[in-house]
């Protein structure tokens, strides 16, 4: 049997609206209703991180060292980047600024989405996937415009969220 290495060039980010009610601890989300935000057409995705507080105890008369305890998990924010597409003739999308923009202006409910991370193999199915829950927009970059370089457009969204898991299928 030949193994192979998942390749981080070929993936799939979809952002779909979360349930109005959080999911209890440990349990799936229920899909909801909505059309996903955006294309899902990213070049590049990052955050896909897990850290653990480890709380040291120093235990009397325990010399030769320290008892680690587990503590709270911490989860980075997801960041996404993409070339600022548009139709010819037309303008980009702006999708991802508007959901920025409706956080700070207030607008409620606040719209909330799940996301998946797909690593996609040469057949385009999915090798792995990471999801996430409840994201807010928490910033949102424009491009860096130079009319030296001629570079492509590249917008950036990081997204703060409630949790990161790992699914294998």
């Amino acid at each position: 049997m030949t193994e192979l290495f998942a390749r981080t060039f070929r993936f799939r980010v979809t952002l779909s609206p979360s349930p109005p009610v959080p999911p209890p601890p440990g349990a799936r989300p229920a899909p909801a209703a909505g059309p996903p935000l955006g294309n899902g057409a990213f070049q590049e995705c990052s955050g896909l991180d897990l850290e653990m507080d480890v709380g040291e105890y120093v235990e009397g008369g325990r010399n030769n060292g320290v008892v680690q305890r587990a503590g709270r998990a911490k989860v980075a924010r997801i960041v996404l980047r993409r070339g600022m597409l548009h139709p010819a003739g037309g303008s980009v999308d702006p999708a991802l600024w508007r959901w920025f923009q409706d956080v700070v202006d207030g607008v409620r409910p606040l719209r909330r989405y799940d996301g998946t991370v797909e690593v996609l193999d040469e057949d385009r199915a999915a090798v792995v996937t990471w999801t996430f829950v409840r994201g807010l927009p928490a910033k949102v970059v424009g491009p860096q415009l130079n009319a030296r370089t001629g570079e492509v457009a590249v917008e950036e969204l990081q997204i703060a969220h409630e949790g990161l898991r790992l699914e294998l299928r």
